[in-house]
């Protein structure tokens, strides 16, 4: 049976790709897909499993009570609900400092908006949850989270495993309650809001500038997420912004592709190209030996002419083969389509430095 989890909506709105993780058509009862589980602190990574729950339909279905002094976060009287899928936290592991994660993929994200749907559902020691963002890895980390039993609403950095003191504020939550929590991270600024509302002034941190995603409780706290989703501007690696930044210095070029080393059969694979097709794609035999041997080739057409030419690390060794794609001019030989193509791996060569650089 064929069950798509993780659904991808690549609506590319001023640069923004949104990424939306659905377990809709997975199996219940069972971890989700594509999803790691691991544990900050000690003890085992927790239970997390795609289950039904009943959902207030509305995206927004909790507003902050004005009436209110105790700032008591309150459902909305007109919800509607329905039942639907939910990721939720289901072991009950009461050891010290236990905080259960799951790394949603493992995409790395740098300015992101990030939005889900929460409610923390029981907990006899703990009702803890929320998510951790810009993750390294279980030691190094930003949180948000939401606490029934202390009533607050607390952000906190672990670095090398060691919490900074929490910021935030005082607000009930109540157990069983479908909330929603955004994190917004541009640069160093970090802004959180709850129910649509900001849940504390913008916060500033350099620590740490991109990292993964995951959803956050602490030692026995069962709780639910639904609705995820990732709105973030896609990182452009180093080898792609060579080309762009080239075909922009070069206008009257035809097209740029950039061939490094892969294994067999294949032997080379596109990494980047002007017109942003192709990538991934096998390359020829001639552009691995290119790389291999620093020759370079020239092949013609009636309308375009192709010069492969290698492109050296730091060192001088060969790492990559350019395909630079040039128009025939009356007269042209090899040696002045290779004279014609020179400046054009100068410039890129400039900027070259080794070559893990390409695929940053």
């Amino acid at each position: 049976m064929l069950w798509p989890v993780l659904v991808l909506l690549l609506a590319v709105r001023l640069g923004a790709t949104e990424r939306r993780f659905d377990f809709s058509t997975a199996p219940t009862n069972a971890p989700p897909p594509g999803c790691t589980a691991a544990v900050a602190g000690a003890g085992r990574p927790g239970g997390w499993v795609v289950l039904l729950d009943t959902v207030p339909l509305e995206s927004n279905a909790f507003t902050i009570s004005s009436a209110d002094s105790s700032n008591l976060l309150a459902p909305a009287s007109a919800a509607h609900t329905a039942l639907k899928w939910a990721v939720g936290q289901v072991a009950r592991d009461t050891t010290d400092n236990h905080y259960p994660m799951l790394m949603l993929g493992d995409q790395s994200y740098g300015d992101f908006t990030f939005t889900t749907r929460f409610k923390i559902v029981e907990g006899d020691v703990e009702q803890i949850a929320g998510v951790a963002f810009r993750v390294q890895d279980e030691k190094n980390f930003y949180v948000a989270r939401a606490n029934v039993h202390s009533g607050t609403f607390y952000f906190y950095k672990v670095e090398k495993g060691m919490h900074t003191p929490p910021i935030g504020n005082n607000v009930k939550f109540a157990p069983g309650e479908w909330h929603e929590l955004t994190v917004q991270c541009e640069g160093t600024e970090i802004r959180l809001k709850l129910d649509g509302r900001d849940a504390m002034p913008p916060l500033n941190d350099p620590t740490f500038s991109a990292g993964r995603i995951a959803l956050w409780t602490k030692s026995d706290s069962v709780a639910y997420f639904t609705d995820m989703a990732v709105s973030y501007t896609p990182k452009v690696n180093f080898a792609q912004q060579l080309v762009d930044d080239t075909m922009e210095e070069y206008p009257r070029l035809l097209g740029l592709q950039l061939y490094v080393a892969a294994p067999a059969p294949a032997g080379t694979r596109m990494i980047a190209s002007g017109d942003g097709k192709g990538i991934g794609d096998a390359g020829e035999a001639g552009d691995a030996d290119v790389i291999k041997r620093g020759v370079y080739y020239l092949k013609r057409g009636p309308d375009m002419l192709v010069v492969t030419m290698p492109l050296s690390d730091r060192n001088g060794d060969p790492v990559a083969a350019v395909r630079v794609m040039l128009r025939p001019v009356p007269g042209q030989t090899e040696e002045n389509a290779r004279i014609r193509a020179l400046p054009i791996i100068k410039t890129m060569q400039e900027r070259m430095s080794a070559v893990h650089s390409l695929t940053e």
